[in-house]
């Protein structure tokens, strides 16, 4: 029986692959449970519809996403820290920290896609990349100098 996939399924395909299975493996499971669709003109239309408002969806995201990265791009974020002897900083600045930053400029960004392997831990100029999308990466700089 002539199937289309609406999920992906390990061993079998993607979502919106064609394929060919055993009738009943298509009636008794794959039908029943949602993963799959009978391959008719119907389906196929119905399919192909989804597919092309998915792509357009994912082209509107991707559009934002790259607005907002420029937008984090021309940022340049200044933060303070105690330093002791020798310049040494006493605490570090994290994610949550360039966050909060963030925040105070009007951006809500989640602390997770913020790319900081390690908090920064000395003063200086950094440039951090913040993943907005799949396709889509921003670099803000963050200053930390020393408090007066």
């Amino acid at each position: 029986m002539k199937i289309v996939l609406t999920t992906d399924i390990d061993n079998l395909g993607q979502a919106g692959d064609m394929i060919t299975v055993k009738d009943g493996y298509a009636r008794n499971f794959l039908i029943p449970t949602g993963m799959a669709v009978k391959a008719d003109p119907k389906n196929l239309k119905l399919l192909e519809a989804q597919r092309k408002a998915a792509e357009a969806k994912a082209f509107r995201e991707v559009k934002t996403h790259k607005s907002l990265a420029a937008r984090l791009s021309s940022i340049t974020l200044t933060t303070t820290a105690q330093v002791g002897e020798e310049d040494r900083m006493f605490g570090a600045v994290t994610s949550a920290d360039i966050t909060e930053l963030l925040a105070a400029q009007g951006l809500e960004i989640d602390r997770r896609i913020i790319d900081l392997p390690e908090p920064i831990k000395a003063l200086g100029v950094y440039t951090i990349p913040i993943k907005l999308h799949a396709e889509v990466t921003a670099h803000v700089k963050v200053k930390v100098v020393k408090e007066e």
